[in-house]
C-alpha cells in the first residue's frame, strides 16, 4: 500500500492513519457514524452543510493514546485543538470528504474555517461547517454525500434522517439513495481499467459506492 510521506511526529501518524493512500482493493480500517444538515437560504441557495462524524471506539483510542500529552486519560482543550488541526490539515487535499453534486456535476465547496474535535462517550466527533464556493441553487437535481477516495475512511449515515434539510422549499422531493455495490459496478464498469485501479493517489471508486442526500427541484431561470 502506497502511503504519502508525513513528518514522523505522533500527530502526523494519526493523519496516516485517517486518509492512507493505496488501491481501490483496500478496505476500510477507520470507521465512522455521520451526520449531515444542508442549510438553505430563503432564496433556495444553500447556505451551508453541517458535519458530525464519531468515530469507532478502535480509532478513538488510538486517538487518545497518541494526543493525551500529559498522562491522564483525557484530552483538554489543547490537546483537542491539536487534533482538530491534524485532521484539518490532512483532509484539506481531499476537499473535506464532501460530495456535492449538481445534475451529475460536482460544485466546488470552499474549506471550512476550523474543525472541532471533542469525546463523546469515549468517541471522537468531528464537526465542521463548509460553504460553497460560487452560489448554489436548488435547481434540478443536487446531491450531497460524504466519502474518502483512498477507501481506508468508511464514513456513513445509520439512518435516512441523518441526511436531513433545513429549509428545503416544499416544491423539492428529498431522497437518501443507498447504492447497491453490483449495480453501482456494473453502471460504471468503463470507468474500472487497470489505470484508475493502479492510481497511487487513490480513485473515485468508492464515490460510487457512497450512500447520497438526493434534492429534486424544478429548474430555475
Amino acid at each position: 500500500m502506497h502511503v504519502r510521506t508525513r513528518t514522523t511526529t505522533l500527530a502526523a501518524s494519526i493523519a496516516v492513519l485517517l486518509v492512507s493512500t493505496g488501491p481501490a482493493s483496500v478496505h476500510p480500517h477507520v470507521f465512522a457514524e455521520a451526520r449531515l444538515d444542508v442549510l438553505v437560504n430563503p432564496d433556495r441557495t444553500v447556505k451551508s452543510l453541517r458535519h458530525v462524524w464519531r468515530f469507532d471506539d478502535l480509532f478513538s483510542s488510538t486517538v487518545l493514546m497518541e494526543f493525551d500529552k500529559n498522562g491522564d486519560l483525557k484530552l483538554d482543550d489543547a490537546e483537542l485543538k491539536d487534533v482538530s488541526d491534524t485532521v484539518y490539515e490532512s483532509l484539506a487535499e481531499f476537499g473535506y470528504f464532501q460530495i456535492v453534486m449538481v445534475d451529475g456535476k460536482d460544485a466546488a465547496m470552499n474549506p471550512p474555517p476550523k474543525l472541532m474535535a471533542n469525546f463523546d462517550q469515549d468517541q471522537l466527533l468531528i464537526l465542521f461547517e463548509s460553504e460553497p464556493r460560487e452560489p448554489l441553487k436548488l435547481s434540478g437535481k443536487v446531491s450531497f454525500g460524504v466519502y474518502d477516495p483512498t477507501f481506508y475512511t468508511a464514513i456513513d449515515f445509520i439512518e435516512d434522517d441523518n441526511m436531513a434539510v433545513d429549509g428545503m422549499p416544499a416544491d423539492c422531493s428529498r431522497t437518501v439513495i443507498r447504492p447497491d455495490p453490483e449495480e453501482a459496478l456494473a453502471q460504471n464498469q468503463g470507468t474500472l481499467t487497470d489505470a484508475f485501479f493502479n492510481d497511487p493517489t487513490g480513485t473515485d471508486m468508492s464515490k460510487i459506492f457512497a450512500t447520497r442526500l438526493e434534492l429534486t427541484c424544478p429548474a430555475q431561470g
